[in-house]
């Protein structure tokens, strides 16, 4: 068979080798991608986090999470428990999977301000002499304050400004704290003589009070195997702390419907024995309850842990679920409910039975 003829064509030509300069360089992902991928990869990444604890800690699962929370909303937790449960460890482990500066400091009624904040020293510079400033243990990024109410209100007070400013303040000169920035501060329950209870208003700025108890006698059991036998495996970082910034503005762009924000809301709202829609309960047992920073840390605690379980919405749960840990430490009982045995615990249940949630439409 033959085929038309066509017109001499010269063959192509081989493309030139490009130069080092005009290699195409790849497309950077768009926010939209980069807010999905780290989506997927804090969902995926979470049976790897309790996976990573699971090495040196047995049990406490609620506890990790209120705490896993806590660091992705960006907010500091005060933990209660009686001494021995791991608080310590817990808290550092989970700064080595997030790759965080750890710093443990002990709180006792002789620490000064200047112990944690750091001072000025003077220092010879060729010639001449001047003041330097020699941070303290406070410039971390993940801070355990080990029983916080053993100091004096006045280093409390120096805590507290690093806390809500993010900074802290020597001679005069304010000096930032790098991000991220947590503190967890625990306290003994038990033994109450020689401390300084923190205020109301410094309660305030946690936004969890997150209770340690005792395990169960099986998980007790194991405890004890491991700590008298060979020594636990390492614990491998997982993120760094530039996802953990990642992850706090992340959080923030979680949608939520108006009507759950209404229902963080009433919640808190309902516990103000002073207010007209106040239960007859909390007006019989409560002196004061939670102003509107427990309804902001209700709703951004929401996000979180609709982000840690992997959704892109929040849940009547999951608001419901963190109703304990805000509220316990920004509710004031008085001796009424003392004399008639209702602790805090008691409040919040009867609560989340008396305030109607949202129906879903």
């Amino acid at each position: 068979m033959s085929f038309p003829s066509t017109p001499d064509v010269p063959p192509p030509l081989s493309p030139a080798p490009a130069a080092p300069g005009d290699l195409p360089q790849p497309v950077p992902p768009t926010p939209e991608e980069t807010d999905r991928q780290t989506v997927e990869r804090l969902a995926t990444s979470r049976a790897r986090i309790e996976g990573e604890l699971g090495k040196v800690i047995v049990g406490q699962r609620e506890v990790i999470e209120q705490i896993l929370i806590a660091l992705l909303g960006g907010g500091h937790c005060l933990i209660t428990g009686a001494p021995g449960l791991a608080k310590t460890l817990l808290v550092k482990s989970i700064a080595q999977i997030f790759h965080l500066r750890f710093q443990r400091i002990q709180f006792t009624p002789d620490l000064m301000p200047a112990d944690i904040t750091g001072t000025e020293i003077l220092q010879d510079h060729g010639s001449e002499r001047r003041m330097v400033f020699v941070p303290g243990p406070i410039f971390a990024n993940m801070i355990l304050a080990d029983e916080i109410n053993r100091t004096p209100p006045k280093t409390q007070a120096a805590l507290l400004e690093a806390m809500q400013e993010h900074q802290v303040t020597a001679a005069g000169v304010r000096h930032p704290l790098h991000p991220p920035f947590f503190v967890l501060a625990t306290q003994n329950p038990i033994e109450m003589e020689g401390t300084y209870p923190l205020p109301e208003a410094q309660l305030d700025r946690f936004m969890f009070n997150v209770v340690m108890d005792y395990l169960p006698e099986t998980d007790e059991v194991e405890v004890i195997q491991r700590t008298t036998g060979k020594p636990a495996a390492a614990i491998e970082a997982l993120f760094h702390g530039e996802d953990v910034l990642r992850f706090h503005a992340l959080v923030r762009q979680v949608p939520i419907a108006e009507e759950m924000v209404r229902y963080a809301v009433r919640l808190a709202a309902a516990s103000r024995p002073q207010g007209a829609q106040a239960p007859e309960f909390v007006k019989h047992w409560v002196t004061w309850g939670a102003g509107t920073r427990a309804a902001q840390f209700l709703v951004l605690g929401a996000k979180a842990r609709a982000l840690l379980q992997g959704r892109a919405h929040v849940t009547v749960e999951d608001i419901r679920a963190l109703a304990g840990p805000v509220l316990r430490h920004r509710i004031l009982l008085n001796y009424r409910a003392e004399a008639e045995n209702a602790g805090v615990e008691t409040i919040i249940r009867r609560l989340l039975e008396t305030v109607p949630p949202p129906i879903p439409s």
